[in-house]
């Protein structure tokens, strides 16, 4: 499989927000943490991307991984933190491959992208939380970021499972 083409703040057409709700779905209900908890369809996520959607291009921006046929491999969004004292870094948020492209490396790739992303925003840092209880702490720790502390119970992923909210960072 080729490489994912990386775009930065793509034009939102009606087939690509379509393929990017779709992959959401699709990630969610193969047990990504990305805001919802499975099983979700596409109307359960529909409000919530079209609030993250029109955030993009300005203040945020969105980072989308293209297969050959264009179709959506991977995407995330690099949040402004809208306080003028934190512009200096983004929040990275949405982080997602595709189910089907899951274990190629693409998200290693994804973030790589959206470090040269940030760079060429003059952002010095990248923030992002990952929800406990997942191990993904362990992937972003191998891309250099550095875990800065855990609010504890802070996720309620159901009655009864209440998960850690770890926060990490990295420079750039």
């Amino acid at each position: 499989m080729a490489e994912p083409r990386f775009v930065l703040d793509p034009e939102l057409t009606p087939a690509l927000t379509g393929d990017l709700l779709d992959c959401w779905v699709e990630a969610t209900n193969a047990g990504g943490a990305v805001g919802f908890t499975p099983p979700v369809t596409r109307a359960d996520v529909e409000e919530t991307a079209a609030a993250t959607f029109a955030a993009c291009p300005e203040p945020d921006h969105l980072l989308v991984g293209l297969g050959p046929d264009d179709r959506v491999v991977c995407w995330l969004v690099l949040n402004h933190p809208r306080v003028s004292l934190y512009s200096h870094w983004r929040r990275v948020l949405r982080v997602m491959v595709r189910p089907a492209y899951q274990g190629l490396g693409h998200g290693a790739r994804l973030m790589r992208a959206a470090e040269d992303a940030g760079r060429k925003l003059g952002v010095e840092a990248l923030h992002l939380t990952v929800r406990g209880g997942t191990g993904t702490e362990g992937f972003y720790a191998r891309l250099g970021y550095a875990e800065v502390g855990r609010i504890p119970n802070a996720i309620r992923v159901a009655p009864g499972d209440d998960r850690e909210e770890i926060y990490m960072v990295r420079g750039l």
